[in-house]
């Protein structure tokens, strides 16, 4: 019995490798445009400027 305990041991990190190897080689490509429309709007507002902070001495 202790060794099929033995012998089970390298078959869960087999099936733990190929669930992780799965999951890091997922297609990622999807989030990319929200995010970058995020950063695109984040842009246009660090581009505005506000006409009460002209005055402020920089």
């Amino acid at each position: 019995m202790a060794v099929l305990a033995w012998l089970l041991i390298p078959l869960f990190a087999v099936i733990g490798a190929a669930i992780w190897a799965g999951w890091a080689s997922r297609n990622r490509a999807a989030g990319d445009v929200a995010e970058l429309a995020g950063y695109a709007r984040f842009r246009d507002a660090m581009e505005k400027t506000d006409p009460d902070t002209d005055t402020v001495n920089r």
